[in-house]
């Protein structure tokens, strides 16, 4: 039952009073007693009695007691000073919220209260990713289409993802240009990427960007993001910029697909066509430079053919003026030589008598046609030229003593 209660009965006052209601202790009562016993603890003076006196016996447990305080506040004040920092961080110290070092990897100090330390993981390589975000265990992208589409030189609209590694190569420039810890660096890249992005998109036609120049516009993309945040000295690092995916919006893609079919056709035809170039023009030159080398060859031939006739005709015509008559019946004899030698009919000439003479017509033109071969290897066989020439000679006066006795 309450102590208020009307028909309670017993002392329920909460203030412990007597039989009757009392007001709560006075406030000011209760913060005298706590100075009162502090005073007392650290060798103070108390009030007893009639008077005031020191109280016995409180000197040696005050002074250790003193000692105590102060060797738990230097350790606290110890503890809260030291900090370690750890391989791959840098620390940033700031004295009254100015800068004052930066210092390693290792046990370190700073004055506490009045520095204060900041951590940077200057080894971490962060991602953002602008366009789309990935959630989840699969790695589920969606797209953000207030930041993936983006209009082109030609006045198209095109839908890219892209993604940008970073990370922290001037702690300093981090703490005190970016924003207070900690550092919300993700939005400060991403920001960054957008406008570099658009700027590179918005300079560059569709066909270029959803194609051949995915490389491109990464390369002048990263080239211009970190021109960008080196201006406002935000002390980021881009490590790399990579196109996650470049298309053009859903309500088009069809049109573009078959376009980029076609093209692929077009690619695909051109190097069949040069692959055939590169095979059938070597062919080419190779009959050419043949064709030019047989009739250099030809040339040659016919020069030299020339040369030999002018050079015989040349000696022959020595050898007419000398003797014209012999000259002339050994050039007759040769011509009509070379003229039967290819014939099939043989001339018989006997003189009187009746007798049937049997020839054996096939031996004699096989011996005949065998004439050129003995006497080519004759010649070879080692006999000498004027054994030659006089054999001819003895054989043309002969034919020459032939005809004249036909003719008488």
């Amino acid at each position: 039952m309450p102590w208020n209660q009307p028909g309670s009965g017993g002392n329920k006052d909460p203030w412990g009073g007597g039989g009757g209601r009392q007001s709560p202790p006075d406030l000011d009562d209760i913060v005298k007693n706590v100075q009162k016993n502090l005073s007392g603890l650290f060798g103070g003076k108390r009030g007893g009695g009639g008077g005031e006196q020191r109280s016995s016996g409180g000197g040696a447990p005050n002074k250790v007691g003193i000692f105590i305080a102060l060797l738990a506040a230097l350790g606290l004040w110890t503890w809260q000073s030291l900090y370690i920092v750890e391989q791959g961080i840098i620390g940033v110290e700031l004295r009254f919220g100015e800068y004052s070092e930066t210092t390693q990897a290792g046990l370190q100090w700073a004055w506490w209260p009045i520095e204060e330390v900041i951590m940077v993981n200057t080894q971490k390589v962060n991602t953002v990713e602008v366009g789309y975000r990935t959630s989840g265990a699969n790695r589920q992208s969606s797209s953000v289409p207030r930041e993936a589409l983006m209009l082109t030189a030609d006045e198209n609209i095109v839908d890219l993802e892209i993604a940008i590694q970073y990370n922290i190569k001037n702690p300093t420039d981090l703490v005190f240009n970016v924003a207070e810890y900690p550092f919300n660096t993700e939005a400060v890249v991403r920001g960054s990427t957008e406008s570099a992005l658009r700027e590179i998109v918005g300079t560059s036609r569709m066909d270029f960007v959803l194609t051949d120049g995915r490389p491109e516009v990464a390369r002048a993309t990263k080239v211009l993001l970190q021109t960008i945040l080196d201006r406002y000295q935000t002390g980021i690092n881009i490590l790399a910029v990579e196109m996650q995916d470049a298309q053009p919006p859903q309500e088009v893609k069809p049109a573009f697909d078959d376009a980029v079919k076609a093209r692929e056709d077009q690619v695909r035809l051109i190097n069949e066509a040069e692959a055939y170039a590169n095979d059938i023009t070597p062919r080419a030159r190779g009959q050419a430079a043949r064709i030019v080398q047989e009739a250099e060859a030809y040339k040659a031939a016919v020069i030299a053919r020339a040369d030999g006739e002018a050079s015989r005709f040349s000696n022959i015509l020595a050898e007419y003026r000398n003797a014209p008559e012999i000259t002339r019946d050994r050039m007759y004899l040769e011509s009509i030589e070379q003229v039967l030698g290819n014939s099939s009919k043989l001339m018989i000439d006997q003189k009187g008598g009746n007798n049937v003479i049997y020839l054996p017509l096939d031996q004699l033109m096989r011996q005949r046609r065998a004439e050129p071969t003995t006497t080519s290897s004759t010649s070879s066989m080692g006999f000498g030229d004027d054994q030659i020439a006089s054999t001819s000679g003895q054989r043309s006066s002969r034919s020459r003593t032939d005809l004249r006795q036909r003719g008488n």
